[in-house]
């Protein structure tokens, strides 16, 4: 199975022309010519999950229509979007916050999708695919380093209740790098795909490790790269090719 997790910056783009006319203007103009570029690399790459942080649920930027919709509906693929904020958040009440999202597209049978909250942060929202034998999550975590630790600890009570093979993706805004997810990973005896810890941030000069696909046990990755090639946003893509080991297969089934 390949899982390809991107944050795709709501296809606002990147490049010197996103700060014109002022400092981060690109995140108000309309997405359409970026999205069709964003669904051509997409459909090139034929992944069976796409997770994709930075998501537009539907404001003005992408003419009122979900990007997940218009993207699913390109790769014929079943989209499962969320906003990033709980309605409870004030930030959901305002017209562009309220439709910033995160999403799965998937092309395998769904068993279910949930959408879970964390208890601390403005970026709390936790996004949960069920396949046949394995779970997925979709993480974007906050950028304060105490608030992740916290988020990290909710994360680790959540995902330890899965009954399947998981792995964990999402951009973990983690400025220091592995070393930040280290008793979070020990906790949960996960690895990390990256096994190289290739930079996936700024897009055009890698620097910082932020964008994450962790594996629990039950899962063997066959292939991982951070695709370097490719500016449609300011983080870098990642694809995963895994396999569910059989004994795992079998447990998760049972």
């Amino acid at each position: 199975m390949r899982l390809m997790l991107y944050n795709m910056r709501y296809a606002t783009g990147t490049g010197f022309k996103f700060h014109l006319p002022v400092p981060f203007g690109g995140f108000f103009r309309k997405t359409r010519k970026n999205l069709d570029a964003l669904i051509r690399f997409f459909r090139d790459q034929r992944a069976d999950v796409l997770g994709l942080v930075e998501i537009d649920a539907g404001s003005y930027r992408s003419g009122h229509r979900s990007q997940a919709d218009l993207i699913a509906q390109k790769l014929r693929q079943r989209p499962f979007c969320r906003s990033k904020y709980d309605r409870r958040d004030w930030w959901s009440r305002l017209p562009l916050m309220r439709k910033q999202a995160n999403a799965f597209l998937c092309g395998a049978p769904v068993v279910h999708e949930r959408a879970h909250f964390l208890r601390k942060g403005v970026k709390r929202l936790v996004m949960e695919l069920e396949l046949a034998d394995v779970v997925i999550f979709v993480v974007h975590l906050a950028l304060g380093r105490r608030c992740r630790e916290a988020q990290l600890a909710d994360l680790a009570r959540l995902v330890q209740k899965a009954k399947k093979p998981f792995l964990i993706a999402g951009d973990f805004n983690a400025f220091a790098g592995k070393v930040e997810l280290r008793d979070f990973m020990q906790a949960l005896q996960l690895s990390s795909a990256n096994v190289r810890d290739l930079p996936t941030f700024p897009s055009r000069a890698p620097r910082w490790q932020l964008d994450f696909i962790l594996h629990g046990p039950g899962i063997r990755v066959t292939d991982f790269r951070v695709v370097r090639d490719v500016r449609l946003s300011d983080h870098l893509p990642l694809i995963c090719d895994f396999e569910v080991l059989p004994a795992a297969a079998a447990a998760a089934s049972a």
